[in-house]
């Protein structure tokens, strides 16, 4: 089809290396992650902000209901996400600049390889998308009603660090966060491919709605778990950027998205993020980490990735 980016032809060197190999390590046992109610904020704050900070430490990663983010506007958001993916190729490719990417250029092997494909969006940016009006209304009160729900679970957290909790609010604004829109699609070599390679996040915070096919899996203690999908909730997980500020408390993990043979899947995903110059440093002490800003650890990355192929993330910052 027209919208399908040209994943066979573009990596036919590297599918061809590896048709003998039938190992599928993407078969994991999937398991129930965190769930919390966020309605309980108003008459058991206590306890529901415990089980956040709990599910910080343990998994880095929980599930949260009630979060005020209607189903209305999420259906709206799949329908106008839909419309801007199956838009032909040529046109995602040529017309949305550093906005659309797919695949991994870089990939000298399978294992390296991300069928998936993804739009990209700070919030700054969503007001100028003049070509897509309707995405934008639904893009713009998503962000708003994400960001008001990442900053609310941000300073949860670091209260129950017993550090001060206007960090946030002076650090993280909404022109430093964005919305990655992607779309997995139908993969016929789906056991020698990931759908997103595993990584863990830089932002703060992530927030995921994922639709009801699933692929998401987490590194719990040293074993892939799969998670299942909850139509009524929203996935978050610890970023780097938390973990450091946390002194490692909370836990930023990493996680992959597979890819499926017969079916295509759609998420949408808020990284809560601050500023480049924004600095990171725990006030728990003794500290694990060196203080630095986004900017040095953006800077770390590329060069890691560069030569290495692969993100090394905070043990380059290790006191």
């Amino acid at each position: 089809m027209a919208y399908e980016p040209p994943f066979l032809e573009t990596y036919k060197t590297l599918v061809q290396q590896h048709l003998g190999d039938s190992r599928n390590e993407f078969i994991v046992e999937r398991c129930d992650i965190p769930l919390i109610d966020l309605g309980r904020l108003s008459l058991e704050r206590e306890e529901c902000m415990r089980e956040i900070a709990e599910a910080a430490r343990e998994w880095g990663f929980f599930q949260v209901v009630n979060h005020g983010i209607s189903h209305e506007l999420l259906k709206s958001l799949q329908i106008e996400q839909k419309k801007v993916f199956y838009q032909p190729f040529l046109n995602k490719s040529s017309t949305q600049g550093k906005a659309y990417r797919w695949g991994n250029p870089f990939a000298t092997n399978l294992r390296q390889l991300s069928w998936s494909e993804a739009f990209h969006f700070y919030l700054t940016d969503i007001s100028r998308m003049d070509q897509h009006e309707t995405l934008r209304s639904s893009l713009e009160v998503f962000a708003i009603t994400m960001f008001s729900l990442a900053q609310s679970l941000a300073e949860i957290l670091v209260c129950k660090l017993n550090t001060k909790s206007n960090y946030f609010r002076e650090h993280c604004l909404p022109k430093s966060s964005f919305i990655r829109l992607n779309r997995y699609p139908q993969c016929p070599i789906s056991s020698k491919v990931h759908g997103l390679l595993p990584h863990s996040d830089t932002s703060f915070l992530t927030i995921v709605h994922q639709d009801q096919v699933g692929g998401l899996q987490l590194l719990k203690d040293g074993k892939w778990v799969g998670v299942k999908p909850n139509p009524h909730a929203l996935v978050v997980n610890i970023g780097d950027l938390f973990q450091a500020l946390s002194n490692g408390v909370y836990k930023s993990i990493k996680h992959r998205v597979v890819a499926a043979e017969k079916v295509e899947r759609f998420s949408m995903a808020f990284f809560y993020s601050p500023s480049e110059e924004a600095i990171i440093q725990s006030q728990i002490k003794p500290p694990i980490y060196r203080k630095f800003t986004l900017r040095e650890y953006r800077q770390q990355t590329e060069k890691d990735v560069k030569q290495t192929g692969d993100k090394v993330g905070l043990s380059r910052f290790l006191l």
